[in-house]
């Protein structure tokens, strides 16, 4: 059974920097990409930032030249280096992967991690 565990959300002040990490363990043969989506309340979940297992990237917008998505893909982890937070940036975040694991592939989710800016 796959699990994704998200790490490192929190509060900080406008204009510093977070990084998110989030582990997939379980039986996974295959990675075909990891990345991050958040949720302001109220709204829907939006997808911040995904790398595919070949290393191609794709951003939301918003985020763009302030964060950055990477994969370790020996330890099945992907990274959300956050930097020049705004208040706008808080919201819960996500960890999604979609990956192979016994027979088949699945789209998987973590269970959250706050991320607070203040003004």
């Amino acid at each position: 059974q796959v699990q994704l565990v998200e790490f490192g959300g929190g509060l900080v002040q406008a204009g510093g920097s977070l990084r998110l990490s989030c582990v997939a363990s379980g039986s996974i043969f295959s990675i075909n990409y990891m990345g991050w989506y958040r949720q302001h309340p109220g709204k829907q979940r939006e997808l911040v930032a995904r790398v595919t297992s070949g290393g191609s990237t794709n951003y939301a917008d918003s985020v763009k030249g302030r964060f950055t998505v990477s994969m370790d893909k020996v330890k099945n982890t992907v990274y959300l280096q956050m930097n020049s937070l705004k208040p706008e940036d808080t919201a819960v975040y996500y960890c999604n992967a979609v990956l192979g694991s016994g027979t088949s592939y699945g789209d998987y989710w973590g269970q959250g991690t706050q991320v607070t800016v203040s003004s």
